[in-house]
């Protein structure tokens, strides 16, 4: 699960980063390219709801990295302590 959270973060990230980087120039609709392909035409709305997509992956997969790591410190292993005496006395 650590590593399936890392990915999504990395993903998103890069994603994200892409997208504004090759879309500085705007309008009241947008045309969305990554890499030198474009993906669609979007207005205002679809550009927000599409930041809400990608914002509550992100959270997702940050909660999903956090649990694992809270999960590990969590097992340690139990060390007994044996009585002196033995075992049954």
């Amino acid at each position: 699960m650590l590593i399936l959270g890392l990915l999504l973060l990395a993903a998103v990230g890069a994603f994200t980063g892409l997208v504004i980087a090759d879309n500085l120039s705007g309008g009241p609709e947008y045309t969305v390219s990554v890499l030198g392909q474009d993906i669609g035409t979007m207005n205002t709305l679809a550009v927000f709801c599409s930041g809400l997509a990608l914002a509550l992956i992100f959270c997702a997969a940050l909660s999903a990295v956090a649990s694992t790591a809270a999960h590990r410190r969590r097992k340690r292993p139990r060390t007994h302590a044996t009585h002196p005496a033995g075992p049954g006395r």
